[in-house]
């Protein structure tokens, strides 16, 4: 339901791809509050054609742009200053892992791979909020969102070196909400429960995760929905005083210790395994 809470506000959304994506819902919640936005990806991303039918839907323009390549984010921003002007709100919801993408264990990576997991997934937001900075794009009390997962904190072993490049987004993040404080703007991650996108389904044991965190969370696992609606919040005036936060949007997974639920499916579970081992004669 709408609220108007970003009314006359402008914004720019990275990494919408298709309409199961975080950075889509985000986009259609955006325009629902009443922001004018422009969507970008990697041109390879837009060459799928999908991101033109939420540009049509919220009349907003696509700007392709390689997160890995300050020339295109210089001229993300000066299309879009040409566009709308200055902004007052930031989505980063980018990230990829070849490493992850091809099944490379964590003990043996590709390390031309982790170089281009780190630059597309965290270095990335460090140069957008430079160039953003230096072009002077950031309207006072801008909001800044960046996607991140509990695996910056924990450890995910399918998750390889994605939870490297986890943490070091958040630690970009908060360094430069220290330094554009001064100007009231925000610099926040939201870290994001299992949630089936495109992106996030293509993770092996993604599934085993999902249903891990739906057992654990008192609230269950959050929709993109759910996610969009709480970016809202942080990009409207409401937030004007949170910055530099890492925060958890996973319905209490984060600091759970383990559901009921769960220790009887697992008492369950071994009690059968230890029940087949002994009809089998392996127990003793």
């Amino acid at each position: 339901m709408a609220e108007g809470m970003l009314k006359g506000k402008k914004g720019i959304i990275f990494g919408a791809l298709d309409d199961r994506s975080i950075a889509w819902r985000v986009a259609l919640a955006a325009h629902r509050e009443g922001a004018q936005c422009v969507l970008t990806n990697a041109p390879i991303a837009l060459r799928l054609g999908t991101l033109n039918a939420l540009s049509e839907e919220i009349n907003a323009p696509i700007i392709p742009c390689d997160v890995t390549d300050q020339e295109a984010i210089a001229d993300l921003f000066a299309k879009t200053k040409d566009h709308f002007g200055t902004i007052d709100f930031i989505l980063h919801a980018v990230g990829m892992s070849p490493n992850v993408r091809k099944g490379k264990a964590y003990t043996d990576l590709n390390y031309t791979w982790v170089h281009q997991t780190l630059d597309i997934s965290a270095l990335s937001l460090h140069r957008v909020l430079q160039q953003a900075t230096q072009d002077e794009m950031l309207n006072n009390g801008a909001s800044v969102v960046a996607l991140s997962y509990i695996g910056a904190q924990r450890i995910f072993s399918k998750y390889s070196d994605m939870n490297d490049a986890k943490a070091l987004l958040e630690s970009i993040a908060r360094n430069f909400g220290s330094r554009l404080g001064s100007k009231g703007i925000r610099v926040n991650t939201v870290s994001q429960g299992p949630t089936k996108t495109s992106a996030g389904t293509g993770i092996k044991g993604f599934d085993g995760m999902f249903t891990f965190a739906e057992k654990m969370a008192p609230l269950g696992n959050p929709s993109a929905d759910d996610c969009a609606d709480y970016c809202m919040t942080l990009f409207s005036d409401y937030t004007r005083m949170v910055t530099m936060q890492n925060l958890y949007h996973d319905g209490g997974f984060a600091t759970s210790g383990i559901s009921e639920e769960l220790v009887e499916a697992l008492e369950k579970a071994f009690a059968e395994e230890s029940g087949e081992a002994a009809n089998s004669g392996e127990g003793g």
